[in-house]
This record gives C-alpha cells, sequence and structure tokens, in this order.
C-alpha cells in the first residue's frame, strides 16, 4: 500500500515556496502520494497559539527577515523579502489548488507558479485576472477553474483542511504529516527524508 503524506501549506507562505519543490522531488524519490491541503493559517493560529506576522514581537518579525535571506541562497530561489502584495488573503489562490486537486489537475505547478507569484513577480494572488493567467499558462481554461474555486465545494473543502490541520497538530506552513507524525516547516525536510529513507514507525508524543 503506498505511504500518503498530508501537505499543508497556504501561498502567501515563504516557507512553503522555498520548499516546495524540494518535498515534490523528496515524495517522488520514494513513491509517495502527495495529498495537497491548501489551508487558512487564521483557525491553525488560533487553536495553536501562534500569531499572524503582524502581531509578532519586533525582534521575531526581524530576525524573520534574516532567515528569509538565508534560505533565498540555500535554495538558490528569487524572493522578494518585501513583496508588494503582502500580507493578502489567500483563500483564492489556495480554493484554485483545492479545485485542481479535486480533478486531477496540475496542482503542483499551479502552486508552483502561485509561490513565485507573490514571492518573485509582485503578483496579487487576490486579483481574478493574475490568478486566471497563472492557469492560463498551465494551459487550462481558467474561468471554470475559477467558478469552482470561488464555489461551496471548494470552501467546505479548504474549511476541511483547516479542522484537519488542527486535529493533526499542525501549526503553521508549511507542514508535511506522515501518519500522523507532523513535520512543521521546510527546514525539516531533511528529518522527513530520513524518516522515508528508514521506515521507521511514527513519533507520537510521549
Amino acid at each position: 500500500m503506498t505511504k500518503a503524506i498530508d501537505y499543508f501549506y497556504t501561498h502567501i507562505s515563504p516557507w512553503a515556496y522555498f520548499g516546495h519543490q524540494v518535498f515534490l522531488d523528496l515524495a517522488q524519490q520514494h513513491g509517495i502520494e502527495v495529498r495537497f491541503r491548501p489551508v487558512h493559517l487564521s483557525g491553525v493560529f488560533d487553536a495553536s497559539g501562534g500569531l499572524p506576522l503582524a502581531r509578532r514581537h519586533p525582534v521575531r518579525q526581524t530576525y524573520r527577515l534574516i532567515e528569509l535571506q538565508r534560505w533565498r541562497e540555500k535554495r538558490n530561489l528569487p524572493l522578494t523579502i518585501h513583496p508588494r502584495h503582502f500580507p493578502v488573503d489567500p483563500t483564492l489562490a489556495d480554493c484554485c489548488a483545492i479545485a485542481l486537486a479535486a480533478c486531477g489537475g496540475p496542482v503542483a505547478q499551479f502552486s508552483a507558479l502561485a509561490f513565485r507569484a507573490i514571492w518573485a513577480e509582485e503578483g496579487d494572488l487576490t486579483d481574478r485576472d493574475t490568478v486566471a493567467g497563472l492557469l492560463s499558462r498551465l494551459d487550462l481554461d481558467p474561468l471554470p477553474i475559477l467558478a469552482e474555486a470561488e464555489g461551496e465545494t471548494a470552501r467546505r473543502t479548504y474549511a476541511d483542511n483547516q479542522a484537519l490541520a488542527i486535529e493533526l497538530g499542525v501549526i503553521g506552513s508549511p507542514c508535511y504529516v506522515l501518519e500522523g507524525e507532523p513535520f512543521w516547516g521546510q527546514d525539516r525536510l531533511d528529518l522527513l527524508a530520513d524518516a522515508l529513507a528508514s521506515g521507521r514507525s511514527p513519533y507520537r508524543p510521549v
């Protein structure tokens, strides 16, 4: 039976951007199914004691800026430290990913484009035309996908992803959950790789 990883992320997370392709390559290497679960972090933060960026202590905000520069160099990815359209509500882009996943569409490729749009191209993920342009770049008809993303089914899945994230102990984006064991942050991908390579049983609270 093929193992699966629940991939919780939001497109306005630079950390998810940094880890996206590395994680997908790792999953492919080990023959792991990826369950894409875009999630709004508001409820996750409320449940886990986290704070949105603007409410964090200035020292933590400053340290984040240093870390962004480190990981930009480490991952060799373009990144605007202060993008023009951040923070914004990620719901439209996140729900487009949900709609694509539901129909077996190119969700991984869409998310890669969405990450790059906000973090490297000064794109506005709340703008319908911007998101439609990303879908068009994948040779998709954007209108039915946008309609699905704005519909009840995708929004219900978005809420379900948030509830599942809270249940599984997710505390931020990205979080990779393997057999109930959460790996929070793209800087934990080496530990996830070790777990996959060893085939060990998942760790639980003791």
